[in-house]
């Protein structure tokens, strides 16, 4: 249908204004006719979906289906192939003799029904039914089936390769065997759709009767595939040689690396992580794409009062910043961020890390070995007979790690490090029950900033939520502010894979050591009271923190409380 025509159906019916469609074909216009009327409407909270496919069904007489109720014979799907199905957003829904059902989101569209009917030889029928529907059927029934071209989508086969630490392996030669090993097609599929849909781990899984992938995308897992149980040893093992690990040993955990040259010079590191567990070993790769990643500290969601402390405290000679959080929650990426800005011709910069996950020019990064004694306190001993002005210590884990680098933010150098910690006032305590003096703390520490990631709401399928004021206030948010609160989520849509997220964000609490911080920690005081004290200063808790990306519009509801925790 045309957008013209669908537009004026919907002011004829009074489902939009002419002042609302002149709108959003003016942001069609804009957009290069990318993106469908319908598609604005609904992005703009001016119709919901279920109106809209409600509408077209009666306007054209053909019925509606909720394709999440159905489950369609894989022999219908192969009737349509993937890339017409994608190019008119239809599915083939079931057949009936010389008939063919097909849904679509846009029942007038004549050139793609009489397209399939050339194609097929069937005479078809259409159903209509939401985009967000299509596009979500599409990926369940397509992707399963695609082929590794299908998947690499924009990348050159011709140009990617496993490169290893002592030579380069030439990936076209395995390319070239895949008729032979499957194996390598599969792995090589299950890494490079990782790549095309922004994971950030893959997970590969064995149990008992299922052995399952999973990506994690905007900080969710996603189940992706089921491949069968009896290539569970075959993959672990192909995974295993190109992270240069032992195949032959199935009993102990073991790490390695992968590193993949795609096309355009661009590259990608999986860390890899094996795991025996009681069915066979779990792999788990990280994905380290330097090309994505943010050292702009004022793109990482700070709010600017606490920007203002956290660039401050990283700016004085000597001292120590501490950075917490639980696993995945881009503690690296603050402090990677907070050396960029510090790099400089004039500074020494020494790092110990475990691993080293990016390189950076002009900082001397040191990769940690346990088994042969280089552990961070081997490391940070070192650091201070090389001259250092910066130290950063990927994570301070025992009381001697602790030590050193207290003495070090003493003695004139600043050093940068993180901790595992719920917030800010714990770390406090944290350090303390691994042995440090209680003065050591609040002499060397400068500044502790805790931080979570939270899912940004989809910008292309944002809409407005109704909230509960009482829940709002329930949540944190100040009795008075309540009702003016404007909550948004994502209505799920194509760009989003239907989740009605994109992206993340940081929430953050940062936490200058101010005066009546020092004299709490030298009183002896406990997690709760520093808190208070904190949040009486005016720094901003986790919670709180979240509670400003909310009315920001730039998280929902559910995500604040799902990544936060109430304020006592």
């Amino acid at each position: 249908m045309q957008a013209s025509r669908l537009g004026e159906l919907l002011v004829k019916n009074n489902l939009i204004t002419k002042e609302q469609l002149a709108k959003a074909l003016e942001e069609q216009k804009e957009s290069g006719g990318q993106l469908r009327l319908g598609t604005i409407l609904i992005k703009n909270g001016l119709i919901n979906e279920p109106d809209l496919t409600s509408f077209l069904s009666k306007q054209y007489g053909v019925p509606s289906i909720n394709l999440a109720d159905f489950e369609i014979d894989p022999a219908v799907i192969k009737i349509i192939p993937s890339e017409i199905s994608q190019k008119y957003q239809i599915v083939p829904v079931n057949r009936a003799g010389s008939t063919l059902i097909v849904a679509m989101s846009d029942p007038s569209n004549i050139f793609a029904i009489d397209d399939i009917k050339f194609m097929t030889g069937y005479n078809v029928e259409v159903v209509v039914a939401s985009e967000t529907a299509i596009k979500g059927a599409i990926d369940k029934y397509y992707d399963q089936s695609a082929s590794l071209a299908d998947v690499m989508g924009d990348l050159d086969m011709e140009d990617l390769e496993i490169v290893g630490e002592e030579e380069d392996v030439d990936i076209g030669s395995l390319e070239r065997a895949t008729e032979d090993a499957p194996v390598v097609k599969l792995v090589n599929l299950i890494l490079t759709d990782a790549i095309k849909k922004k994971a950030s781990d893959i997970h590969i899984e064995p149990y008992e009767r299922v052995f399952r992938v999973r990506y994690r995308i905007d900080g969710v897992l996603h189940e992706v595939m089921k491949p069968p149980l009896k290539l569970k040893n075959a993959i672990t093992s192909r995974l295993k040689i190109m992270a240069e690990l032992d195949i032959a040993e199935r009993r102990l955990p073991q790490d390695g690396r992968i590193k993949i040259k795609l096309g355009g010079g661009k590259d990608m590191d999986f860390r890899v992580s094996v795991l025996p567990t009681l069915f066979g070993e779990k792999v788990v790769l990280r994905l380290l794409d330097k090309s994505n990643l943010q050292l702009d500290m004022t793109k990482l969601g700070y709010e600017p009062e606490a920007l203002e402390h956290f660039k401050k405290e990283i700016h004085k000679p000597f001292g120590m910043v501490l950075v917490t959080g639980p696993t995945g929650s881009g503690k690296t990426v603050s402090l990677y961020s907070a050396l960029s800005e510090l790099n400089k011709v004039t500074e020494n910069i020494s790092t110990a890390e475990d691993p080293v996950e990016f390189n950076f020019a002009g900082i001397n990064q040191v990769q940690m070995h346990e088994d042969i004694g280089l552990n961070f306190a081997a490391a940070l001993r070192s650091f201070l007979r090389q001259d250092p002005d910066i130290i950063m210590i990927g994570e301070i884990r025992d009381f001697e790690t602790a030590e050193i680098g207290i003495k070090a933010a003493l003695t004139g150098h600043l050093v940068l490090s993180t901790l595992h910690t719920n917030d800010a006032p714990a770390t406090i305590n944290r350090l303390l029950n691994m042995g440090v003096e209680p003065f050591l703390v609040a002499s060397a520490v400068n500044l502790i900033t805790a931080q979570r990631l939270a899912r940004r709401v989809c910008g292309e399928c944002k809409v407005a939520e109704e909230i509960p004021v009482q829940a709002l206030i329930d949540a944190g948010v100040p009795p008075e502010e309540a009702p003016e609160y404007v909550c948004y989520k994502g209505g799920g849509c194509p760009k989003c894979n239907g989740t009605g997220y994109k992206g993340r964000v940081g929430f953050y609490q940062v936490m200058p050591m101010l005066e009546g911080i020092r004299e709490l920690i030298l009183n002896g005081a406990n997690t709760a009271e520093i808190k208070r004290e904190s949040m009486r200063l005016g720094i901003k808790s986790m919670r709180q923190s979240g509670l400003t990306k909310l009315k920001e519009g730039v998280t929902s509801f559910e995500e604040v409380l799902r990544v936060t925790v109430a304020d006592d």
